[in-house]
């Protein structure tokens, strides 16, 4: 009987939500129309309040026939202009100022389209309005919409969420300028989102209690655990570029002592240009780097990309598109995208075409080791500036697969700088590595092997030959990271292979930017290196992990499983025969590589490449051969500071 019963209120409660949809979405098609009844009822009661104002209360008999007399008019002329000019349109919910704006410029359309017509039409009759009663007519009309609208938004953001019904996360929000304050005041008029930001945390030390409307900075972060307690919330809001990495690490450890969540907002001005919503997410890694992210310079940019033709290789790849969105901001008059996944670059050319479809793009399958074809797109396309990301990079696979890394990273190469150079390119830019320094992997070599090529034929060509070495880019594919998160989210163990290895970091924005910034500033031989700071230990980087998946320390396993053939304990950026000066930018390193003579790099790089399918044990010979430095592993390498400050700039 009992289960009869419950079925039975499940099914009226199921019939009665569909009741109230049905009513609901009844009402959103009758809108237009119901809001053009109101509008009638309250200017004619606006119309009637006017005439009571100007004889306090009391109309004679005379003024009420003129007010009866001009009503359909008034009313008529009213509706029209307010519908004429979009004042029935929008939500009343979300009104703002630009919404005041509009209904004062309905409300004086209406005024001036009012005086006309009793002036030119109604001159010859007995019925005119008088003056003051068109003046009243006009303030009311802006006071009770005004008001009525705004009493919607309060309801709907002030009094129906004290019920508590709407609000599930009360939260603080780091920061105490003007800006922090208009980010909190859009969450809270969210009321779907069920957060109320009840306060402002200010970074910096002060306490001066600064209040933006109803929101008041109630403290500072040194306060913060008092200020949780005092104000009950579970979620404190950081705001993208308000703390800087160490102190945002900090935060973040703390915060899963204490019990409260950390979320991150975009700033105002990057993310909620026309938006109606605010984007909310969790705290990356990104945001933790344990160094400054790097804010490059792109003023210099828009000179060699405006107007010209851009081939980037590897386009479908990670660094190779990102590569793409960062240059499509700078107005290239064509975009090559050269690569071999026919999938990445229909995605990446879809995802272009949406974002900046002022640019022509050239989507080209094609193997950058096959000559032929690559001929044809630099006769056919004749572009301006070469990007050029694509290689192999896994260093266990390149391990597995050496010919074909010598074919795809030094022959591809070859080719791509080949044509480059005979086709007169302005500017050709080789993605390199940090593993190429001192390489122990067969992916190091190949990369110091296609550095030495591009820098040596570039010492008789009219193009100017760049590289960009990096260190590990976060987030890109097969990058340690997104490895220990799924291991995270298995519930561990993470692997790591030794608890002293270090890497440099840098995130993928950062790393296409340095590409295209080096071919701003280079004018050919160079290698630019992003200052990357100090290493981060890869323990240290998994531990960050686990506390960002809300997991507290020691909770998932880390387990080393020792070092993969071609891996290395700690990184390096130059050889040390390499000079490292300062450039324009305080952020990123130039060097001169050693000195190679074309004829001899060319030799070494044909003979690899005639090597490349032969016995591995052979060609490992003639890489240690070629490059001497393969082999053990280096010392643990000291921070590298520019040679002299003192020394010219690179402009």
């Amino acid at each position: 009987m009992s289960n009869h019963t419950a079925e039975s209120d499940r099914t009226d409660s199921k019939e009665s939500t569909a009741f109230h949809l049905r009513l609901r979405d009844r009402l959103v098609s009758m809108r237009l129309a119901l809001l053009i009844v109101c509008h009638l009822f309250a200017f004619a009661a606006i119309y009637w309040a006017a005439f009571l104002m100007r004889f306090t209360l009391d109309i004679p008999l005379k003024y009420q026939e003129i007010y009866w007399a001009n009503l359909p008019f008034v009313v008529g002329l009213k509706l029209l202009v307010f519908y004429a000019l979009g004042s029935f349109h929008g939500w009343w919910r979300h009104v703002n100022f630009s919404d005041f704006i509009a209904l004062l410029r309905s409300a004086v359309a209406a005024s001036l389209l009012i005086i006309a017509f009793d002036y030119f039409v109604m001159q010859n009759w007995q019925h005119r309005i008088p003056r003051i009663v068109l003046v009243n007519d006009f303030v009311m009309t802006i006071v009770v919409l005004g008001g009525l609208r705004s009493c919607w938004r309060v309801w709907d953001e002030r009094i129906a969420p004290l019920d508590g019904s709407r609000v599930t996360d009360r939260a603080l929000i780091v920061g105490s300028d003007f800006d922090t304050a208009k980010l909190a005041h859009l969450i809270n008029g969210q009321t779907k989102l069920g957060i109320r930001i009840v306060g402002m945390v200010s970074a910096l030390d002060q306490r001066n209690g600064r209040r933006y409307s109803d929101l008041r900075v109630v403290g500072t972060l040194e306060d913060l655990s008092t200020l949780m307690q005092q104000h009950r919330t579970t979620t404190l809001f950081v705001v993208t570029g308000t703390l800087k990495g160490r102190r945002l690490r900090d935060l973040l450890d703390s915060a899963s002592d204490r019990g409260f969540k950390i979320k991150i907002l975009p700033p105002l001005n990057d993310h909620l240009r026309g938006a109606d919503s605010v984007p909310i997410r969790e705290v990356s890694y990104n945001d933790l780097l344990r160094r400054e992210p790097a804010d490059l310079n792109l003023g210099a940019i828009e000179k060699i990309v405006d107007g010209k033709t851009v081939l980037v290789t590897g386009a479908g790849g990670s660094i190779g598109s990102e590569l793409c969105r960062q240059l499509s901001r700078f107005h290239p008059r064509k975009m090559i995208l050269l690569g071999r996944g026919e999938n990445r670059i229909y995605h990446i050319e879809r995802e272009l075409n949406d974002n900046a479809p002022h640019i022509r793009y050239v989507p080209r399958i094609a193997n950058i080791t096959d000559a032929a074809r690559i001929r044809e797109i630099f006769e056919t396309l004749k572009p301006d500036l070469v990007f050029h990301a694509a290689a192999h990079k896994h260093v266990p696979l390149v391990e597995e697969n050496v010919g074909e890394s010598i074919i795809n990273n030094i022959l591809g190469t070859k080719v791509m700088a080949d044509h480059a150079h005979e086709f007169g390119v302005d500017r050709f830019v080789m993605v390199s590595t940090d593993k190429s320094v001192n390489p122990t992997s067969i992916m190091g070599c190949t990369k110091q092997m296609a550095e030495r090529y591009c820098q040596t034929i570039g010492q008789n060509s009219k193009t100017a030959f760049i590289s960009t070495r990096f260190g590990n880019v976060l987030g890109s594919a097969g990058s340690v990271v997104p490895l220990f998160q799924e291991q995270i989210r298995r519930g561990g163990p993470i692997t790591i292979t030794d608890k002293r290895m270090t890497r440099y970091f840098m995130t993928i924005p950062e790393a296409s930017q340095l590409v295209i910034q080096a071919a701003s500033m280079g004018s050919g031989g160079e290698i630019f290196v992003l200052e990357m700071g100090e290493p981060v230990k890869i323990i240290d980087l998994a531990n960050d992990l686990i506390r960002l998946a809300g997991h507290s320390p020691g909770s998932i396993e880390i387990v080393e499983k020792g070092m993969r053939p071609g891996e290395k304990l700690y990184e390096e950026l130059y050889y040390g025969d390499e000079k490292s000066i300062p450039t324009s930018h305080d952020q990123i390193l130039s060097s001169h590589s050693r000195a190679f003579r074309f004829e001899e790099v060319e030799h070494q790089v044909h003979t690899l490449i005639e090597s490349a399918y032969a016995d591995t044990a052979v060609i490992r010979g003639l890489i240690k051969k070629f490059v001497p430095e393969y082999g053990g592993q280096p010392a643990k390498p000291q921070q590298r500071k520019p040679n002299s400050p003192e020394k010219e700039k690179i402009q």
